[in-house]
């Protein structure tokens, strides 16, 4: 059971102390949106770059992008030690996918909400996360879309099914109260923006959000 809290909702003027904040999750969620693949602006890759070289743990990043084909190798370059890029606008997943792992680096596969995960199912061995978004993706701060849960279950069973070790990681609206919920349905792996940030303590958020997963087994 993994901890990775996203930055969006840091205060970005102190990137340093906020990422020094979460040293005791397990990654730090890092999203990259470019205005086109989602409604949203947030950081490209010399803020990436910037952030690799203060964090105490390793980065987790998001391309929420158009042209992640051409992109994401540079994020793998720069040191994240996992890169998930969308499904939607990949336009060679299997390739991208096959290129990250020979740079050293975990590959991810998002998918949004409209998005089903059945046409990855016989592929799933050629990602080592799955991301499904439990909100749309473009904004922080959204409430957590239920209804995914089904889709969290079947792709656990699927890569159970296979004995894969591949790790499923829901990402919006992850609080205390739905962590549990995703954890039942099957992920492992739970990025927690606003519910971080916004904690009086962030450190002492992260811990709390790992004991609510502790104990869940799927």
């Amino acid at each position: 059971m993994r901890i990775n809290p996203s930055i969006l909702n840091c205060d970005f003027s102190d990137l340093k102390g906020e990422l020094h904040k979460i040293r005791n999750a397990d990654w730090a969620h890092v999203d990259v949106m470019d205005n086109h693949f989602v409604p949203n602006l947030t950081m490209g890759l010399p803020i990436v770059e910037a952030i690799i070289e203060v964090s105490e743990i390793p980065i987790d990043t998001h391309l929420m992008i158009e042209d992640p084909d051409r992109w994401a190798p540079q994020y793998a370059e720069a040191g994240a030690k996992s890169v998930t890029f969308h499904a939607e606008a990949a336009a060679a997943p299997l390739r991208l996918a096959r290129e990250l792992r020979s740079m050293g680096v975990r590959a991810g596969l998002g998918l949004k909400p409209a998005t089903p995960i059945e046409p990855y199912l016989d592929i799933l061995d050629e990602f080592d996360m799955i991301l499904i978004m439990t909100v749309e993706p473009g904004f922080g701060g959204q409430s957590f879309i239920h209804s995914m849960m089904p889709k969290v279950s079947r792709t656990r069973e699927a890569i159970d099914k296979h004995g894969l070790d591949v790790w499923v990681q829901v990402d919006g609206g992850v609080s205390r109260d739905t962590i549990e919920i995703a954890a039942d349905a099957g992920a492992d792996t739970f990025v927690a923006g606003s519910a971080v940030y916004k904690a009086e303590d962030a450190y002492a958020e992260v811990d709390h959000l790992r004991s609510l997963v502790l104990g869940h087994t799927h």
